[in-house]
């Protein structure tokens, strides 16, 4: 059985999903100045360009969590990143996460990154339930979860204060009977 030490390439028609590495540090710096997508995922905080490349660095280190760079197939270029973590071994469960970079939304990356790691979530890891939150104001990310099976499970009423404004984030999870 595979474990999240075990760093996988998963492949998609369209994207490549590989382990982070420390050359990985100057897109994610890059995606970090992108206003839109630090909305998206509702980050206030802000990163030293140093911080950041001791992350990408040690990602490959951690075995309570997966961090992938999401590739664009056809060109080789870095799309974002998907992420597993917050792993809860005694109610085999965990959280997802991902962040495109501005130049590779709209393009069907997302849908079929989400796809990929769910598939191989639930076929190669000893997971039942997979667990995200995404803000209101993202319509297109909810869409891509639902149609990958993802299930609305609540709200957390005005949870992120952003630009003077409070919004919901919405709770969704996939359970492993959600596939059979």
């Amino acid at each position: 059985m595979k474990t999240f030490a075990d760093k996988p390439t998963l492949t998609g028609e369209r994207v490549v999903l590989r382990p982070m590495v420390a050359e990985d540090a100057e897109h994610m710096w890059r995606d970090m100045q992108d206003e839109e997508g630090m909305r998206l995922t509702g980050t206030h905080s802000t990163f030293e360009r140093d911080q950041v490349g001791e992350w990408c660095a040690t990602r490959a280190d951690q075995t309570d969590r997966l961090d992938l760079a999401v590739v664009d197939k056809a060109t080789g270029g870095w799309a974002g990143e998907v992420v597993i973590n917050e792993w809860d071994p005694d109610n085999l469960s965990c959280s997802f996460r991902i962040a495109l970079a501005a130049d590779a939304r709209d393009k069907g990356f997302g849908t079929e990154a989400t796809r990929l790691i769910v598939d191989y979530v639930f076929d190669q890891l000893p997971i039942n339930r997979l667990e995200l939150d995404v803000f209101a104001f993202n319509p297109r990310a909810i869409a891509v979860y639902e149609h990958i099976g993802f299930v609305r499970e609540g709200v957390a009423r005005e949870a992120l204060l952003w630009d003077g404004d409070f919004v919901d984030s919405i709770k969704m999870s996939i359970i492993r009977s959600d596939l059979a």
